[in-house]
């Protein structure tokens, strides 16, 4: 299994517009990606402006057509603005799950 942690950290002002953006991603990927095993939205508890995604994906070619995905490229282009810095990624292979 191939996983991704995204930390994304908003512009104060920017967390209702995130949250939506990250759940329409989420949507079209329940929809459409049945090798994205999962796909998890949080924000943090104590910091509304940090948003963390954690995805599964059953191979790397399921990572690699999720984030080559014309979802993931509007994501960005619609959300960039609202990012705060750079958005921390963490490609992992997953070891173990319950």
């Amino acid at each position: 299994m191939k996983t991704i942690t995204a930390i994304i950290r908003v512009r104060p002002g920017a967390e209702a517009a995130m949250r939506d953006a990250l759940l329409k991603v989420a949507e079209t990927v329940r929809a459409s990606e049945p090798d994205t095993v999962g796909f998890f939205v949080s924000v943090d508890e104590t910091d509304p402006c940090v948003f963390t995604t954690y995805e599964r994906f059953r191979d790397a070619a399921a990572r690699d057509l999720h984030n080559g995905s014309a979802t993931v490229a509007a994501f960005f282009e619609s959300a960039g603005p609202l990012i705060e810095g750079e958005v921390v990624l963490v490609t992992s292979d997953e070891i173990w799950a319950k």
